[in-house]
């Protein structure tokens, strides 16, 4: 039987990876400078255009911020910009609002069949299930269930939660340091029931988008499961394409 080849990545992705190593082992946190690509590419052994590759791709994927004059800096939920990145929610008025999250409940748990799958844990593993609205100019717009593993979260409750005043995902970051770095979403329609619709202040029935989120950290960890009911009287999903 013919053996399979080895496969081998170019040297730039070999590069990117013992970057991303070293943004996971917190040797650059969240907001801080990274060495510049002189210093890398002395490090590593390799050149400077292997090492800007890598930062370029990096980039790209918004786990680096390139600051004109300033330098390379590792991504980070507690830069505004940041802040559109994972809610695409737009008033249909235009512009971009700010938003308020008021928790309502933060309780532990064992991983059911689902949770676990998502979550890639055993089942029966210790959980976090958190249950928020978000709000828009004052006004209740979206009802987030979010799913943590519990081991990598300790001390997050409810008091947490409501005193904390930033991003729920700057609060991961500065507090329990997990960042958020990509995510997977799917959306569908769906009617309000009645809980919801009381939470939202619309009809039951009404029409509501249902957002179902997997988010990720360094190594490609799924740290987090959302699942979202957002009201669109006011607002809508805003994505584009290039």
């Amino acid at each position: 039987m013919a053996q399979e080849s080895p496969t081998f990545s170019p040297l730039y992705q070999q590069i990117k990876n013992l970057i991303v190593q070293g943004l996971e082992a917190g040797e650059w946190r969240p907001g801080e400078s990274i060495p510049s690509e002189a210093e890398l590419a002395v490090r590593f052994g390799v050149s400077q255009g292997t090492v800007r590759k890598a930062v370029d791709e990096m980039a790209a994927e918004n786990l680096l911020i390139r600051r004109q004059g300033k330098g390379t800096f590792v991504a980070t939920h507690a830069d505004p910009r940041a802040f559109f990145r994972f809610l695409r929610l737009v008033p249909l008025s235009g512009g971009v609002e700010q938003s308020k999250s008021v928790p309502l409940e933060c309780w532990r748990a064992k991983a059911g069949a689902e949770a676990a799958r998502v979550l890639k844990l055993k089942l029966g593993d210790p959980i976090i299930i958190v249950r928020r609205v978000l709000q828009f100019s004052g006004k209740p717009v979206v009802v987030d269930e979010i799913y943590l593993p519990g081991e990598i979260f300790p001390g997050l409750s409810l008091d947490v939660l409501k005193d904390y005043q930033g991003s729920l995902y700057n609060l991961f970051e500065s507090h329990f340091h997990v960042p958020m770095i990509r995510a997977e979403e799917r959306i569908r329609a769906v009617a309000a029931d009645r809980g919801t619709a009381e939470l939202l202040g619309v009809l039951e029935g009404s029409p509501l988008l249902s957002v179902e989120r997997v988010t990720h950290s360094y190594g490609d960890k799924p740290v987090e499961w959302r699942r979202g009911l957002y009201s669109t009287a006011e607002h809508c999903y805003y994505n584009e394409l290039n």
